[in-house]
């Protein structure tokens, strides 16, 4: 017997996932991409394409939103949602996108003066992970709405961990990104390193695992590093956005961030050979492409 219908608005990496996993514990899903082909992945996997987010919010009480950027959550709300929200108050949007703590506890306030509630719900783990029943919610925002959307939070994540208010879920996603970024970098390098100096990297790559320095990005990541299997799990240019978010905000605390100075560009540097749209872990690609010339 299915549950009440859960709306998702963005089915690409993320919104895919967070669909499978309500999917699999019963939910009708009721979605809605600008992209007709991802509107279709969704209907292959058992959901139901709907022509637009007003459909989609006139048939679901919970929405996911899982849009690319901060820009992207306030139009879907204040113009998409904007009619619907007026014949249909109560509506509660989980907003999964990794957004500006500051503009979205913003945007919350001005959705809850329509009548709608409001949650953080960024995730942490790519969308391959979060397919697979590990990401683990972040969650910012009013407990009792929370409550109210539990089975829901609980079908989506294997576990969740309720931050603070809204924008406080947001920046704990930020720091474990900082993290995670630069992990993902080192890992990068020190194989590049590796490799470089005579080892064999695959080998070398198991005996880190085993080491103090395993991280769980070796087990995500480096396998793809060592195959130059790019395939998308987490895009570049999603995680510059995040890189850039966390040194608006570091700029706004006074406080400097010299790693992820430098991570931010290698990015940019991964953006401008035309990997943007391709797995954060080709930033072994712009490591291996910085080799110093021979001394004379």
């Amino acid at each position: 017997m299915r549950v009440a219908a859960v709306g998702v608005v963005g089915v690409g990496l993320l919104g895919e996932a967070l669909a499978r996993r309500l999917l699999h514990a019963g939910y009708e899903v009721i979605g809605f991409d600008l992209d007709p082909a991802r509107n279709e992945r969704l209907a292959e996997l058992g959901g139901h394409p709907a022509a637009s987010v007003a459909a989609v919010a006139e048939r679901c009480e919970s929405i996911v939103l899982a849009v690319f950027s901060t820009d992207q959550v306030e139009m879907v709300i204040e113009r998409e949602l904007a009619s619907t929200l007026d014949n249909n108050p109560g509506r509660i949007v989980l907003c999964a996108s990794t957004c500006d703590p500051d503009r979205i506890a913003l945007i919350a306030g001005r959705a809850a003066a329509r009548g709608l509630r409001f949650l953080e719900t960024p995730v942490s783990g790519s969308s391959s992970q979060v397919g697979r029943g590990e990401g683990v919610g972040l969650i910012g925002g009013d407990a009792a709405v929370l409550a109210a959307v539990e089975p829901a939070v609980r079908a989506m994540f294997a576990s969740y961990f309720h931050i603070g208010k809204i924008g406080d879920a947001g920046r704990a996603k930020l720091a474990i990104n900082l993290i995670l970024g630069l992990n993902r970098l080192a890992l990068a390098e020190g194989l590049v390193f590796a490799e470089r100096i005579g080892l064999d990297p695959k080998a070398f790559l198991d005996v880190a695992r085993r080491s103090a320095a395993y991280s769980q990005v070796m087990d995500i990541k480096g396998g793809k590093m060592l195959r130059r299997d790019f395939s998308t799990e987490g895009k570049v240019s999603q995680h510059l956005k995040d890189v850039r978010l966390m040194l608006a905000q570091a700029a706004h605390a006074k406080q400097e961030l010299p790693m992820l100075a430098v991570h931010a560009q290698v990015l940019e540097a991964c953006v401008q050979q035309g990997e943007g749209d391709l797995d954060n872990s080709i930033v072994v690609e712009e490591i291996r492409r910085r080799r110093r010339n021979a001394p004379r």
